[in-house]
């Protein structure tokens, strides 16, 4: 645990510099861009198709006016599916619903919503990633499993009065109808396959499987995992509190007993498959973390546990192909049986800068629990698996998850740039923005998630 909040840079330079030459696109293979991708990718590729959306026929009065989308074809196999548009500022007010053919069969799905307002996740304003030129407006991203066939309408609804409508029910509003944003395409994911099995226990890294992109990513967990590990172990209590102390300046601290939970068991981003090459290379970080904020990933609840890495690969292509951020906007992803997830690159002890709540990404980690959580309950492992993570995390940087906490606001929909303000630590999305995240019962479920968290801590 020494260097915890050291930069990472060097250390993913060295453990780059450091590798076996066969680890290496220039060593002795071809450099073809072709042979390069294969190398660099590590048979888990995946691709993003991204469809146009046009102006569809009114069919009978069917459609609402100016409605858009595809009629039902072919496509290539995809698993996980959104929308998206040129101006990131934009919101899209409408519905948007998709029917999908499962792989293979003649069987289609009934229509599926997307849920459309997701503005709020997102770098905070004047960044360097939210200033970049690369960002585009985006629905929330929709897990539908694998299939070969899509229909999508987008259908525009009424402006609500706080964005400029005339009041409801009257004359103005029946008619007005926020326009649709330019450019929307549909973007449909295939999130890869997963990586073959290792042959050996999860936490052992796999000999001769790291590039240097993978590599580095790896290096900023090394004090935690051997380079290339696909799982950073649990720790005991007390072997958490000794790293801890170790970590603070060793015996003249042990005196002072730390409050922090047991590290949890975390799966890399060699464990879920992530491609490397698809993010920025760089690692940005924050100061501190001083609070925890609590997502559903809206991407409905229609996996199971052994796929949740496919999930979380299809998530984070859209994240950066489709909507042009750096890197998975998630510090981590928790899914339904509470297994815990990396997410955004650059260490998991480390106060890395996330792209999750607009506004308050500095001194603060995102933590997604994989699924809908509006009408349907979250797990109680998923819940626990929250507690268990922010016990461990908040602990390293001597937060009490049942506190309260100053966050500075960089700029959203409740509170103004610059203005201070007072939060749980434990907070959910919508507490710093305007919005449903992280749906109604899990948000809920956010005390018993406090209160577990600090017990785990010896509070």
């Amino acid at each position: 645990m020494r260097g915890l909040i050291a930069s990472s840079i060097g250390v993913a330079c060295a453990a780059a510099l450091s590798l076996p030459l066969a680890l290496s696109p220039g060593a002795g293979a071809a450099t073809t861009p072709s042979a390069a991708r294969a190398l660099t990718a590590e048979g888990i590729p995946g691709s993003t198709q991204s469809l146009p959306l046009s102006v569809l026929p009114r069919d009978r009065g069917l459609r609402a006016p100016g409605e858009q989308g595809l009629t039902q074809r072919d496509v290539r196999p995809f698993s996980l599916v959104g929308v998206v548009w040129n101006d990131p500022a934009a919101e899209l007010e409408g519905r948007v619903q998709v029917r999908t053919r499962a792989t293979g069969t003649a069987r289609w799905s009934g229509w599926q919503e997307v849920e459309t307002h997701n503005g709020d996740h997102a770098p905070d304003p004047g960044t360097a990633e939210r200033d970049s030129g690369r960002l585009r407006g985006s629905t929330a991203p929709l897990w539908v499993g694998a299939s070969d066939g899509v229909e999508v309408r987008v259908r525009p609804q009424a402006a609500p009065a706080h964005r400029g409508a005339a009041p409801a029910g009257s004359a103005a509003n029946s008619a007005a109808q926020a326009p649709l944003p330019k450019g929307l395409h549909l973007e449909l994911v295939d999130p890869g396959d997963d990586p073959p099995p290792s042959g050996s226990p999860a936490d052992v890294p796999r000999a001769g499987a790291l590039t240097v992109e993978s590599a580095a990513a790896s290096a900023v967990n090394a004090d935690l995992a051997p380079l290339g590990a696909e799982v950073i172990p649990a720790l005991g209590k007390k072997e958490t509190e000794s790293e801890l102390i170790e970590a603070r300046g060793g015996e003249a601290d042990a005196k002072v007993r730390p409050y922090i939970g047991p590290r949890p068991r975390i799966v890399t981003r060699k464990g879920w498959g992530a491609d490397e090459t698809l993010r920025e290379s760089d690692f940005g970080y924050t100061s501190k973390v001083k609070a925890a904020f609590v997502h559903h990933s809206a991407t409905g609840n229609n996996y199971s546990c052994s796929q949740a890495p496919s999930v979380i690969r299809g998530i984070y292509r859209y994240h950066v192909k489709s909507m042009g951020w750096r890197d998975i906007g998630y510090n981590f992803l928790v899914d339904k049986c509470g297994n815990i997830y990396e997410g955004r690159a650059g260490g998991v002890a480390k106060p890395v800068m996330g792209a999750h709540t607009l506004g308050f990404n500095t001194n603060s980690m995102g933590v997604a629990v994989l699924g809908t959580f509006s009408s349907s309950k979250p797990p109680a492992a998923a819940v626990k698996g929250i507690a268990g993570l922010t016990a461990w995390k908040l602990g390293l940087y001597g937060v009490n998850p049942s506190g309260k906490t100053y966050l500075t606001s960089a700029g959203g929909n409740l509170y103004p740039k610059g203005e201070s303000v007072r939060l749980n630590v434990i907070s959910g999305h919508r507490d710093g923005f305007s919005t449903e995240c992280p749906g109604r019962l899990l948000y809920n479920k956010l005390g018993t998630a406090r209160s577990t968290s600090a017990s785990l801590q010896g509070r």
